[in-house]
């Protein structure tokens, strides 16, 4: 399978709703990951002994996984069923956002990525993909893209995100790492632009800064 199948897969007979957002179930995605690609391997990020990242007392879990000999790296807050980040997670919370987190890292490699933009099908079985439609005199407003998987709007949540995005950009070692994590998380940071963007503008200035420092050593 490629990677463009795997982005046209129908996914929906596999997604939960709950809380009016939509779960792909992750045992099912991971196996169709490893049909797509068969040396499909996944790893989850461990900090200080642990396989989450303490911010402020909540948690925010890290996914990689690799299909296609390209690695994708992904977050996720641990949070309840309202969304909200939950506060000394336990060992059921924190397995839980993992898995949740593996899926939606999968979808940067395709896997469902349609559900994350707020579309009911894949492009090819859209009626746009099907039917070529004769172009609007009038262009039509452009779609806000919605938030991913176990994501909220909340002041709290994207500060939380921020917090994430600035500390793991700090473990990069040079500017190959530091562009790839700035891609992998680009639908995040699209939508953190829009919603809040002296937050987008934060973490900006913060990988600017580390871009610079990296092309000065060279």
């Amino acid at each position: 399978m490629s990677r463009l199948e795997l982005l046209n897969l129908n996914v929906n007979d596999h997604v939960e709703k709950k809380n009016n957002l939509s779960y792909l179930s992750w045992a099912w995605a991971w196996s169709e990951a490893l049909k797509a690609d068969p040396a499909a391997s996944f790893d989850v990020q461990i900090f200080n002994g642990v396989p989450y990242m303490e911010v402020n007392g909540t948690g925010m879990v890290w996914v990689t996984t690799n299909l296609f000999g390209k690695p994708m790296a992904c977050m996720l807050p641990i949070m309840n069923h309202r969304n909200q980040p939950i506060q000394n997670p336990d060992a059921f919370q924190v397995n839980t956002s993992i898995m949740r987190c593996l899926t939606k890292c999968l979808a940067l490699h395709g896997l469902g990525l349609y559900i994350y933009a707020g579309e009911d099908l894949p492009e090819e079985d859209t009626p746009q993909a099907v039917q070529k439609a004769a172009p609007s005199p009038k262009a039509a407003a452009p779609k806000q893209l919605q938030v991913m998987e176990g994501w909220d709007n909340s002041d709290a949540s994207r500060a939380l995100f921020t917090d994430g995005m600035i500390e793991y950009a700090s473990h990069c070692t040079d500017k190959a790492g530091l562009n790839s994590y700035w891609r992998s998380n680009q639908l995040q940071l699209d939508s953190l632009k829009t919603t809040h963007p002296d937050l987008y503008a934060k973490i900006l200035n913060h990988f600017t800064t580390l871009r610079a420092t990296f092309e000065s050593n060279t």
